[in-house]
């Protein structure tokens, strides 16, 4: 069986990791590429694409350069989130693509090279990007519920070992749904594995009816999961006390 591969462009890369000047997302006027604007958010092309047979775009969410969903007011994370949900189905409607990926990387063990808050949208023209997903993915014990929006933690992660996945159907939950992310944002930051995890990255799913967030702390990858791609789980006593400090921030 052949593997789901994308080809990295590495000149574009290196290029891009010599950068070092003043952030280019704070320097707006400076900026090139740009699609659209909303308020303080602005969606570009990205300048350094990295990957064949793409395209990839940028969402600078604010202007704040230390601006992220923990500290965001709930109704400025909410716009973020219905921006990028739209930006990203925008694309996904256009037929241009075999697959289209939203996701948000945040903090030095999260793979991004910027610190400025942004998420990224990413067009594959060749490669399904669900092809190694399937619903166990996102199965597993209730965390948190309301009004039809499930947060729940996964019992066959896909790296491990706390993948929080948040469960909504229509358009109408986002705001709810919105909440629950900036809340397991903050538990993962502030509480979860005594307060040490300072990365994580969210990765959207459009799956039939329905629409999947799942956050994942971050830390240097497993040896498991890099040289067998076998993932990790809590126990089931470790689980039920994660539950109980988890309902602390809903």
């Amino acid at each position: 069986m052949s593997k789901n591969i994308l080809t990295f462009v590495a000149t574009t890369g290196i290029r891009k990791t010599k950068i070092k000047h003043e952030c280019p997302f704070c320097s707006t006027n400076k900026l090139s590429g740009v699609i659209d604007t909303q308020g303080e958010m602005i969606l570009l092309e990205n300048k350094y694409p990295t990957l064949e047979n793409t395209t990839q775009l940028v969402l600078i969410e604010s202007e704040k350069h230390d601006g992220d969903i923990s500290n965001y007011e709930i109704n400025e994370w909410e716009c973020i989130l219905n921006y990028a949900v739209s930006s990203w189905e925008e694309l996904i409607n256009s037929g241009e693509f075999k697959s289209v990926l939203l996701y948000k990387n945040f903090g030095p063990e999260s793979g991004g090279s910027q610190d400025h808050p942004h998420m990224q949208i990413v067009g594959l023209k060749n490669s399904n990007g669900y092809e190694s997903i399937t619903g166990d993915d996102f199965s597993g014990s209730i965390l948190y519920q309301e009004a039809g929006v499930i947060a729940s933690i996964s019992e066959s992660p896909i790296m491990g070992f706390f993948e929080t996945n948040i469960i909504w159907h229509t358009d109408e939950k986002l705001p709810i749904a919105a909440k629950i992310i900036q809340n397991t944002v903050k538990f993962v930051l502030n509480q979860y594995y005594q307060g040490l995890c300072n990365s994580y990255n969210l990765f959207f799913y459009k799956i039939e009816n329905q629409y999947i967030c799942k956050v994942v702390p971050r830390f240097i990858a497993s040896p498991y999961f890099v040289g067998y791609r076998i993932g990790q789980k809590f126990d089931d006593h470790y689980v039920q006390h994660i539950k109980e400090d988890f309902l602390k921030f809903c």
